[in-house]
């Protein structure tokens, strides 16, 4: 049985220059991209579904290099991000789960040492479902800069049979960020958290 057929991918990239008050000095950009594949396991219970944990690893290392690319940056470049996936119908939400591992370890493997855990979202939906995909940031999860969310979706996408798999990233924190808390030059990185 082939586990990884892709139907197609969708990649969306934003720039934003202000929210309502001065410009910023470097604008943000965030960006997302979602891997629409067919389900192996729809329409049927599989205990063993490992296997397609691990084939998804060159996926999500392909997802990432082209996200990275379509923002114009560089990994180093990159502040925040997380991970989500949408299920199919006739699937069931543990095969979205199966993104955590090869969804997160491909945006470590780009971006180099980060310490966060990677945030991640996750639901069935039917064609056109939108998911909102929390972000922060890379080394240090108490970062309140950069928590934020990239909602995305696939009109045509998942078809009952399908999964969408998505990695969102974004430049730096929040346009205008103001709420106090720890700051991104203060991250000591030891812990993923602080």
């Amino acid at each position: 049985m082939e586990l990884i057929e892709i139907r197609k991918i969708v990649t969306q990239v934003e720039e934003e220059r202000h929210e309502g008050g001065p410009p910023a000095a470097v604008p943000l950009v965030r960006g997302a991209v979602a891997c629409v594949l067919k389900n192996p396991y729809a329409g049927r219970y599989v205990e063993d579904i490992l296997p397609m944990m691990e084939a998804l690893k060159p996926v999500g290392l392909e997802m990432a290099r082209r996200l990275v690319k379509a923002m114009d940056k560089q990994p180093g470049e990159i502040e925040a991000y997380g991970k989500g996936a949408i299920v199919g119908a006739d699937g069931e939400l543990e095969h979205g789960a199966l993104w955590h591992v090869p969804g997160g370890w491909s945006m470590r493997e780009l971006l180099g040492d980060s310490k966060a855990i990677v945030p991640s979202a996750k639901k069935v939906g039917t064609l056109g479902t939108a998911i909102d995909i929390p972000v922060h940031h890379i080394n240090a999860a108490y970062v309140r800069s950069h928590f934020t969310a990239i909602e995305m979706r696939v009109p045509d996408a998942p078809r009952a049979g399908e999964i969408v798999y998505i990695l969102a990233m974004t430049s730096g924190p929040r346009v205008h960020a103001r709420v106090a808390g720890l700051k991104a030059e203060d991250i000591k990185g030891e812990d993923g958290q602080r």
